[in-house]
């Protein structure tokens, strides 16, 4: 059996230079900016919020909807659920639908207000193993007692993305082990139910259920 080795991250900041102040060049830039400015918007703001519940979506929504106060849009880019794609590019082209789509469907043109431009930004991520490992579900569930956030998101939300299926590693593990009751549930588990430490919580009760221990 392989260890569960705990890892962390940490995120660096980086401004890309570009920015927009309408709906059109809000779209052209997310076309044209890196992968890992997309991450930034998206997964970078879920984590930076992760003591609401729910979080909000993303960066492009709440710009769209508390700066240009434009609430249809809005609340079309609130409902992209950014978990469930697998790569940053699905995630891109699942914006540029929606944006394009209600672009074609107003003749509304308007800039929003000099200095509340949406600044595109990226995330330069950087990953380091913790001293916590486990060999078992009960030193699985005593580590997640002590792990940091970043740990939890890291192996919760950006491992879809890494290994580009519809699982993070905490169930992709437990499934290795045999647990498929404890992995389907950990697979399904919904982010946008819980702050993380909820769903560190949640976790380790589902652990408790259906991990025989």
């Amino acid at each position: 059996m392989t260890p569960f080795r705990f890892h962390s991250k940490l995120d660096l900041t980086v401004l890309l230079g570009t920015r927009a102040k309408n709906i059109i060049e809000l779209l052209g830039e997310i076309r044209s900016v890196p992968a890992m400015s997309i991450y930034y918007h998206t997964h970078r703001f879920l984590h930076q919020h992760h003591y609401l519940s729910p979080e909000p979506p993303n960066d492009f929504a709440y710009w769209v909807t508390h700066v240009m106060n434009d609430t249809v849009l809005g609340e079309q880019l609130w409902s992209v659920d950014v978990i469930q794609y697998r790569t940053i590019e699905q995630l891109r082209n699942k914006f540029i639908e929606v944006v394009e789509a209600y672009v074609q469907s107003t003749s509304r043109r308007y800039d929003c207000i000099p200095g509340q431009e949406f600044h595109f930004m990226a995330s330069q991520t950087f990953v380091f193993p913790t001293p916590h490992t486990a060999e078992s579900l009960a030193e699985f569930k005593e580590a997640l007692r002590h792990v940091s956030i970043n740990s939890l998101y890291y192996h919760m939300f950006d491992s879809k993305l890494r290994l580009a299926r519809d699982e993070n590693d905490f169930s992709r593990w437990c499934s290795d082990l045999g647990y498929t009751e404890l992995s389907d549930h950990l697979r399904k588990l919904d982010p946008y139910a819980h702050s993380l430490d909820g769903l560190r919580k949640r976790i380790i009760f589902l652990v408790n259920k259906y991990g025989g221990n």
